[in-house]
């Protein structure tokens, strides 16, 4: 009896080991995203907001922090945008890594770039779920 009681405690424990390292293991996997939406200034022109959208889609291989990078324009019917007509979605590993790359001298001559043709920008950061 005692050695059923003893296999049962061990594979019990096993069990519970398990999956503790499986909910670990998806939590580590899971991604920081960082979601930027712009406005652009109307004097801006067409060839300014191409030279930015430029200067942001190279930053993933100026800050190998950026796991992913995607971009694109509003194109929503509901018209609940608030004029912010560009997003730019990107994902990192960590908030630390996120947090480097916020003050990252790439980042920083990014928002030199950008800044004079914004007119808003809201940022919205979340960590994933599935």
């Amino acid at each position: 009896m005692k050695k059923i009681l003893f296999l049962a405690f061990i594979l019990f424990t096993s069990i519970h080991v398990v999956m503790a390292q499986t909910a670990a293991d998806k939590n580590s996997k899971a991604l920081l995203r960082h979601v930027v939406l712009f406005k652009y200034k109307d004097q801006s022109t067409a060839a300014d907001v191409k030279k930015i959208e430029q200067a942001f889609r190279e930053l993933p291989s100026k800050i190998n922090l950026i796991k992913d990078f995607e971009f694109g324009v509003n194109n929503s019917p509901e018209n609940l945008n608030q004029g912010l007509t560009h997003c730019y979605f990107l994902s990192f590993s960590s908030a630390k890594d996120r947090d480097a790359y916020l003050v990252h001298p790439a980042h920083k001559a990014f928002t030199d770039i950008a800044g004079p043709h914004i007119d808003k920008v809201t940022v919205v950061d979340y960590w994933q779920h599935k």
